[in-house]
């Protein structure tokens, strides 16, 4: 078991994601030891995995190491390990090897992509909620072109050419035109025996718009944006089945080599650790607090929270919400150390939601404020931009974007941990050298 070497309160956090570190960083200055526990070492930004699975972006521009986060932050330490369970009576995170006391505790564990059910789908669509999704899906999307060009049948080549995205939230439009965008510009000289703008990009929702958070009339100019990049839509239409060799609809089959998942969340584990009745996406109800009910030392944020916000609807998951539950919980913790009451719930201030469209639109909705084309691409990429951790990535990231913009080159587009393409279905077989007669 950790024990602290001094008499200060415990404050364990679990993820370090947004809301995790905005925790942490909010609670930088009180007299409290901070153990932040999280299965990777480093802190993902999630909004723009979509470029690293496009090669617009690698890995080591998305995310940043915990500990490097925290280097100048004495009240933190990290342990990386998986939770196991939580002990509420004990007061105690029961990890994969020990167990940490805490007198105060934040579940930000995040959430992970969800099949409905389906969970064998994702062998063959995966979702985009990691690094190594988004690692996973940019071979997936090369190696499609590469065994293009060398498929000798030209059934194959179409269904290498054809990729399908499930869902048509921000996570499938931004990967469909990023895919597009790929197709149509950056690869465009790369191959001689085939046409990368012959690829076929389609985009699946089971609702009957695109975007059903933004406003109708985002939606359509959001539509206009993939279709005018060559995606083709299909809304009010759901998936029967996912295989190897496609996917499966309602009286129709889409051959594809290569598909992504973007339609569901879910929180894991989350209600089995609290023992408390989560709701059908895996999420805690909280009270106005955001603590857990009956556990005013326990506290959920983020993904992980159900928080009620207005017109009947929930905060959203997005990393603005999870910064401010982050930061809200931090001050909290400290009116309770100096034995306080909250001096008022937790209230989401709505700062715009936003999806990118390709290299030149998006949409962006601000309220009462709507925005959507050149400019609106501009300030998603600046909103981007300045949730960005430290002051080098911000600029990097900046600097890589706009040489990608005038040139219309992407990153390092590699592959790794590959078979070799010729057991590929209609390539023929490496062939052996003959032995001398």
């Amino acid at each position: 078991m950790t024990h602290s070497t001094t008499t200060r309160p415990k404050v364990v956090i679990i993820g370090a994601g947004f809301g995790g570190i905005s925790a942490a960083k909010t609670l930088a200055r009180e007299p409290v030891d901070i153990k932040i526990i999280d299965r990777r070492n480093y802190h993902l930004f999630q909004p723009l995995l979509y470029q690293v699975a496009t090669a617009d972006l690698s890995p080591a521009d998305v995310a940043w190491p915990i500990r490097g986060i925290f280097s100048r932050q004495n009240n933190v330490s990290v342990a990386l390990t998986e939770v196991v369970d939580v002990d509420l009576a004990a007061r105690q995170v029961v990890g994969e090897t020990d167990r940490y006391e805490y007198d105060y505790l934040i579940v930000a564990s995040g959430a992970h992509h969800s099949y409905f059910g389906r969970d064998d789908w994702e062998k063959h669509a995966p979702g985009l909620k990691r690094i190594i999704d988004a690692t996973e899906i940019r071979k997936q999307v090369l190696v499609a072109f590469e065994r293009a060009e060398i498929s000798n049948s030209d059934a194959e080549q179409r269904r290498q050419l054809t990729f399908v995205v499930v869902g048509g939230g921000p996570t499938g439009v931004e990967m469909a035109g990023a895919i597009a965008e790929l197709a149509n510009h950056a690869l465009a000289r790369d191959f001689h025996r085939i046409n990368s703008r012959d690829a076929r990009i389609v985009l699946i929702e089971a609702g009957d718009r695109l975007l059903n958070a933004f406003p109708e009339k985002l939606s359509n100019k959001a539509q206009k944006s993939l279709e005018k990049l060559g995606v083709e839509v299909m809304v009010d239409t759901r998936v029967e089945d996912i295989t190897e060799e496609g996917v499966h609809l309602q009286g129709s089959f889409i051959p594809a080599a290569c598909k992504i998942w973007g339609a569901g969340v879910v929180v894991k584990n989350v209600g089995q650790w609290l023992d408390v009745e989560t709701d059908r996406s895996g999420r805690i109800p909280v009270t106005k607090d955001l603590s857990l009910q009956g556990h005013p030392e326990v506290f959920v944020i983020g993904d992980a929270a159900r928080v009620p916000w207005k017109d009947g609807l929930d905060v959203p998951g997005i990393a603005p919400a999870a910064k401010q539950g982050g930061a809200y919980v931090g001050k909290r913790i400290s009116q309770m150390l100096k034995g306080r009451a909250a001096t008022a719930p937790f209230a989401y201030k709505h700062a715009g939601t936003l999806a990118t469209i390709g290299r030149h639109s998006a949409v962006i909705d601000f309220g009462k404020f709507q925005m959507s084309g050149f400019l609106a691409w501009w300030l998603w990429g600046i909103a981007h931009i300045y949730f960005l951790i430290g002051v080098r990535k911000p600029l990097m990231v900046a600097f890589n974007w706009f040489w990608s913009y005038l040139t219309f080159s992407k990153g390092a587009r590699l592959i790794t941990g590959l078979r070799p393409l010729y057991e590929d279905r209609d390539t023929d077989p490496k062939p052996t050298a003959s032995k001398a007669g």
